[in-house]
């Protein structure tokens, strides 16, 4: 329990910094010198995806593991500390919600293109063509749809499992951002790595509706609406999973979300997640009421965990 309320509090003080030894950059790094090893041997399929899934996440316990172990041999309170490091550093709620706050600082000054220039850091899509509602529809939905994986699933898993859970989750979350694509390249190698991330955070997805509808009563915001929403909107999204906390952070809000989409010059989509006669243009006001709800669905979200923790 001391070990959990640690590392949130770690990282809601300190955040995620950025450097070079960082444990998700060393374990990106070993992600593509895997990758390497196992293409420049023509293991580039499906065998090679397996292979590549188990020297990942197998090589990350063992570092994990490796490194406690020597500390424990030298003085045993080193171990505790270096699992509190790796549970603050792979915990990054604070880091998930200061992406938020880089688009909101500009977008409330009236800086536009100050805010598309954050945004772009989050999302993937042509970001030139949004206007205010544009862009604050489009930061909502990569920080509600980053609410189960960002948040959720690696907090559950430190509660339940553990620092070796929490490894473990973000080695899959890790491997599912860097080859988990449907393109030529990792349709077949990334396919263990995306699978498995679909079937870690499958459970966490669909019990955010009520974590958001939760923090929702707190806010006196939408709860209701929050679970509605969820269940008639979560299958809109392409992927099994994020669509869930999506969908519930719109209803809480009562906003519509997504909206015209533009990837690479070409309208990927012109639809709309939410009810017709629930707003879209979505201003500053409403990204700050985003945040605080996220902020609050974390904090609940602990008390969860917590609890599971103390039944385990």
């Amino acid at each position: 329990m001391s070990l959990i309320l640690g590392a949130v509090l770690l990282d809601a003080l300190l955040g995620d910094p950025v450097y070079r030894l960082h444990p998700v950059r060393l374990l990106g790094g070993w992600i593509a010198r895997c990758e390497r090893a196992l293409f420049a041997r023509g293991l580039d399929g499906y065998l090679g995806g397996v292979l590549h899934w188990l020297l990942v996440v197998g090589g990350a316990l063992v570092a994990w593991w490796g490194v406690r172990f020597g500390l424990a041999a030298l003085y045993p309170p080193l171990a505790l500390g270096w699992d509190l490091f790796i549970a603050y550093s792979l915990l990054c709620t604070r880091d998930l919600l200061e992406h938020g706050r880089r688009v909101l600082a500009p977008l409330a000054a009236g800086d536009l293109p100050g805010a598309r220039a954050q945004l772009a850091m989050l999302v993937g899509r042509d970001v030139e063509p949004l206007g205010v509602d544009g862009v604050t529809r489009a930061t909502i939905e990569s920080l509600s749809e980053n609410l189960t994986d960002g948040v959720l699933t690696p907090l559950w898993a430190l509660c339940l499992f553990g620092v070796p859970g929490l490894v473990v989750v973000k080695a899959v979350s890790s491997l599912d951002s860097m080859v988990g694509y449907r393109n030529e390249r990792y349709r077949r190698f990334g396919w263990a790595g995306a699978r498995s991330d679909d079937l870690v955070h499958w459970l966490p997805a669909r019990l955010s509706p009520l974590v958001v509808a939760l923090a929702a009563v707190l806010l006196r915001e939408h709860p209701g609406l929050a679970l509605r929403a969820a269940w008639r909107y979560h299958a809109l999204l392409p992927s099994p999973n994020s669509g869930w906390s999506e969908a519930a952070c719109a209803g809480a809000l009562r906003v519509r979300l997504i909206g015209p989409v533009w990837s690479g010059g070409r309208l990927v989509t012109d639809r709309f997640l939410g009810d017709p006669t629930w707003p879209a243009a979505l201003s500053a006001v409403d990204l700050r009421r985003a945040l605080r709800l996220l902020g609050w669905s974390s904090v609940v979200a602990l008390a969860f965990g917590l609890g599971l923790a103390a039944l385990g």
